[in-house]
């Protein structure tokens, strides 16, 4: 077999033409593949909980919302695309999420533990973990205003700024504040300042939450603050019970105090107005006597009687010329009238 110069197969002496390709059939087919690539290149879509960021030749143009869409094709516009306002993005620290589900699995090393461990203001150590929850408010900000790649660049930041902040928090309060007392409003104080910064920064991320999750001593110093807080519990009881008895006694002496005063004050005022009342009365008759001497002198005198005669059992009304009486009145062996 032997293949001549013109692209024929020859075997012996028979030859077997081979037909020779056709230049308008690959113009055709190159025509074709050459609009499939600008249209291909040309549309694209985007999710409904995403946002796409246009840049031409590198620099940002606009940014799209969800649908579709079309740009200009063979790289002159590049489309990055990057999850809207709308969702959640977790960042943790101190600690990873394996698999998350009806029961999340968790996973701790060396590299977390170093990332977790921190120093309090009382110049005590405590493994803080905590998760962080942001949304991208300003997608152009996202991707530009940071340096390193566009999507790993704003989260290495993120993480920067969140440890460092927490590591200023954490240094500023104690131990106990930090693993019991105070834990929401260091939460509180964290995203505070990691927004002020990101703002200065001009990412273009918001942090919706700050959540410490476990706090706790390290594990070589564990046995000795259980004891301490131990020890300040068992002062913690002995402290209610004292005030228990303490609330016992002192608010019913207090009370049996106020009700002796009260009765004191009632009786001198009772005291106060009969006195008064009594002078009134005296002076209300002095002025009447005043007036008519005789007529009030008989007036008292009918009145004392009308108070003293229904108390006598027995009486007699004698004569004042009446001599002798005596005899004439009968008594009882007790002296008494019979």
């Amino acid at each position: 077999m032997q293949v001549s110069r013109d692209g024929n197969i020859r075997f012996g002496d028979d030859e077997i033409k081979i037909p020779q390709p056709n230049k308008q059939f690959f113009l055709i087919v190159f025509v074709i593949l050459l609009v499939l690539i600008l249209i291909l290149s040309s549309v694209y879509t985007i999710k409904t909980d995403e946002v796409g960021v246009i840049k031409r030749f590198g620099k940002y143009t606009n940014t799209t919302m969800p649908g579709l869409h079309f740009k200009l094709p063979l790289g002159i516009d590049t489309v990055t695309k990057v999850k809207g306002s709308n969702f959640i993005f977790p960042v943790e620290f101190g600690y990873r999420t394996v698999r998350a589900g009806v029961k999340t699995q968790f996973s701790k090393g060396s590299a977390y533990e170093e990332e977790a461990l921190m120093l309090t203001g009382d110049l005590n150590c405590a493994e803080v973990t905590w998760v962080v929850q942001y949304r991208i408010t300003n997608p152009k900000d996202y991707l530009f205003n940071v340096y390193g790649t566009p999507l790993e660049g704003p989260i290495k930041t993120f993480r920067d700024i969140s440890e460092a902040v927490m590591r200023k928090v954490v240094g500023d309060h104690s131990v106990d504040e930090v693993i019991i007392l105070n834990r929401r409003e260091i939460a509180q104080q964290v995203k505070k300042e990691m927004q002020t910064i990101l703002d200065e920064y001009k990412i273009g991320m918001t942090v919706e939450t700050v959540e410490l999750q476990d706090v706790n001593p390290p594990d070589p110093v564990k046995p000795s603050f259980n004891e301490v807080n131990e020890a300040r519990q068992e002062m913690e009881k002995v402290i209610n019970e004292a005030y228990e008895a303490y609330n016992k006694v002192i608010p019913r002496a207090s009370g049996e105090a106020e009700k002796t005063i009260k009765q004191a004050e009632g009786y001198a005022l009772n005291r106060i107005n009969v006195a008064e009342g009594d002078a009134n009365k005296f002076k209300s008759i002095y002025d009447e006597y005043r007036l008519s001497k005789d007529v009030t002198r008989r007036r008292l005198y009918i009145e004392t009687l009308n108070e003293i005669l229904p108390k006598i059992n027995r009486k007699y009304i004698v004569d004042k010329d009446l001599e002798n009486i005596v005899p004439l009145l009968q008594f009882d062996a007790k002296g008494g009238q019979q």
